[in-house]
């Protein structure tokens, strides 16, 4: 028997040729819909057989049908378009559930201070999801008084938040092994190992993958790419008769610094010294570079996060604590055969 298609707030404005803001507004009793259209739209979406998602307290009405995507604005400086692309992949799979995304960017200073997003004090939303690290003090602030949140791309010390996050331990060992599998005895992890808990278990899943295969591998030789979370700074690189035979980045945005600068040195990639990324993202401005990388799936990502978030703020039963989602090896032209 063929399944019958989900109907979708979009198919009930095409039907009565509105917005689907409007029939979101009219379905979750929210102002700025007449009472006769409001009538029309509850009708028609009955008709159709939508589905009228649930809060805990039974009906959606009383819902705005909003979920907020708080993001640090560091993350949304020119260097980090990659936390805007996550915010379209999230604001896409809401879409889809019939939910409308809301972003709020949360300032330095409002970070320090430990100031709660407006989106949760003004009430404008159903739930949160967090991305982009965030301090702990920040998330602890929040869940003090706040419940329905859940952080994305990121996690802290506290096991009782639920995170989705990549499997960047795993990920970061998988890619370090496929060097060494291509003859690489000599590596360089590159980023600032206190800037943010991705890079930390990027450089521990490098560290084992090393130990494993009986290679010598000193904390003291990373190599720190950024001040902090976001700010990109010139790496020190070793001298060209000292450059090891492969550099594992944290990033490919990092990657793609690092190769500019050695290009600079007169060191050329991969002829002198191999290079793998991490993300499988670059700025337009970047996408020459054919970069060796882990490819992660913000699509995944992003549906997980949002299915997540849904089944916490209507009472549904789901997995708690941190979900991993595993990544891929893309072969291009920055790594060769020792």
């Amino acid at each position: 028997m063929k399944q019958k298609k989900e109907v979708r707030l979009s198919d009930i404005a095409k039907r009565l040729g509105i917005s689907t803001v409007t029939v979101s507004k009219a379905l979750s009793d929210k102002e700025g819909v007449g009472e006769e259209l409001r009538i029309k739209i509850k009708e028609l979406a009955q008709e159709m057989g939508y589905k009228f998602l649930k809060t805990p307290g039974g009906a959606r009405n009383g819902s705005t049908g909003n979920i907020g995507i708080v993001i640090p604005s560091r993350f949304f400086s020119p260097n980090y378009s990659y936390y805007w692309y996550l915010f379209n992949h999230l604001s896409t799979a809401l879409l889809s559930k019939n939910y409308f995304s809301m972003m709020e960017l949360v300032s330095d200073e409002d970070e320090a201070n430990c100031t709660m997003p407006r989106l949760i004090t003004e009430k404008k939303v159903d739930g949160v999801i967090f991305l982009g690290q965030t301090s702990n003090e920040y998330i602890q602030k929040v869940k003090a008084s706040y419940k329905d949140f859940i952080l994305m791309d990121f996690y802290t010390d506290d096991s009782e938040l639920d995170c989705v996050v990549s499997d960047d331990f795993y990920n970061s060992y998988l890619i370090t092994k496929y060097l060494i599998s291509k003859g690489h005895k000599n590596l360089r992890f590159v980023g600032s190992f206190e800037a943010t808990s991705s890079i930390k278990d990027r450089y521990m899943g490098f560290a084992k993958a090393l130990y494993e295969s009986g290679i010598n591998c000193s904390f003291n030789e990373i190599i720190k790419d950024r001040i902090d979370e976001s700010n990109i700074i010139k790496m020190n690189l070793p001298s060209k008769d000292k450059l090891p035979s492969a550099f594992v980045c944290n990033s490919d945005l990092t990657a793609a610094k690092l190769i500019s600068q050695l290009e600079e040195k007169g060191i050329k990639v991969p002829a002198d010294t191999s290079v793998t990324g991490y993300d499988n993202f670059l700025a337009e401005s970047e996408k020459n570079i054919p970069l060796t990388t882990i490819a992660t799936n913000p699509k995944t990502i992003a549906e997980i996060t949002v299915q997540l978030i849904l089944d916490k703020i209507t009472g549904s039963v789901y997995i708690k604590g941190r979900h991993l989602v595993s990544g891929t090896i893309i072969e291009r032209e920055s790594v060769k055969q020792v």
